[in-house]
């Protein structure tokens, strides 16, 4: 469509009817399971929640440049006069080093500007970022406004989650592994944040309950509840995602006990959604991590 084309890859979890709303093209990257490669689309999760039940592994890799510069061209193809495309932080994966590749190919070759961000999160918070973009091109929006909505919302967001295992992180490098086994020998949970791009702890918890009691009140803080750097009410419109990879029902448990304390503190929530992770992201956390990303709703 013409004005500025939104891009994003498979990690932000979006859900192919919300891409197909918001018009925004999803490049998918690969998960690797019991030796066949999958496109990180709906079939591979489910395979994959399968195939980690059954005490198998997997691998992930992000999307080839090639397939980057067909989604652009795609886009060109269709009008765009400007791309704005968004992927998960650098720190977590090579993806936006791939994107920018395929941006300068397609940039040079076919004279459209396309514009390559780091989110420095993942998930809702991205997500969200790409929700904020794409309305905004809606509106008619250069792409000077489409990459400030998307900036501004991915600052501004908020991830926090905790995972039942945490040899999966351990064995990804995204923590260490003595850290993985005294958490598990001491049945502790980090309860962990995206900082900077990267995966931080920000606290820990003893037990599923208390863990999800403690998800649930960093949330609220962050929706500008009791304990938020702003007033509650102060802070403006908020989402908010409650996340999860094969365990629906401990998802719904969190979402009830969020809504119920949003409701009480008086944060002002716009809408909260409920949404299963890619295969790539549950390949990383494995099953029954949940948790919860809010943003600032799009202005």
């Amino acid at each position: 469509m013409p004005g500025v084309a939104v891009l994003t890859d498979s990690t932000a979890s979006l859900s192919p009817e919300s891409a197909a709303r918001l018009g925004v093209r999803v490049v998918p990257l690969r998960v690797l399971v019991d030796g066949a490669d999958h496109p990180d689309d709906a079939s591979a999760r489910h395979l994959l929640a399968r195939h980690l039940h059954d005490g198998g592994t997997a691998t992930t890799s992000q999307p080839t440049p090639a397939a980057l510069v067909e989604a652009m061209e795609e886009a060109v193809d269709d009008g765009a006069s400007a791309l704005v495309s968004l992927h998960l932080s650098a720190e977590l994966s090579g993806t936006v080093g791939a994107a920018r590749l395929a941006a300068a190919e397609v940039g040079e070759r076919r004279g459209v500007p396309v514009h390559v961000v780091d989110t420095r999160t993942v998930g809702g918070g991205m997500a969200f970022a790409v929700t904020a973009a794409a309305e905004r091109a809606a509106r008619g929006a250069d792409a000077d406004g489409v990459l400030a909505a998307a900036r501004e919302t991915a600052a501004r967001s908020s991830v926090f989650f905790a995972v039942p295992d945490l040899h999966y992180l351990a064995r990804g490098g995204r923590i260490g592994p003595a850290r993985a086994f005294l958490g598990s020998a001491l049945g502790v949970r980090p309860i962990l944040a995206l900082r900077g791009g990267r995966l931080a702890v920000v606290e820990t918890a003893r037990g599923a309950a208390r863990t999800q009691r403690r998800i649930v009140e960093l949330a609220v803080r962050a929706a500008g509840g009791p304990g938020a750097a702003t007033p509650r009410g102060d802070g403006g419109l908020v989402r908010v995602a409650v996340h999860h990879f094969a365990d629906e029902a401990t998802a719904d448990t969190l979402a009830a006990a969020l809504e119920d304390r949003l409701t009480e503190t008086g944060a002002q929530v716009e809408s909260i959604v409920r949404s299963e992770v890619t295969a790539v992201v549950g390949a990383h956390t494995g099953p029954g991590v949940v948790g919860v990303a809010l943003a600032p709703a799009s202005r």
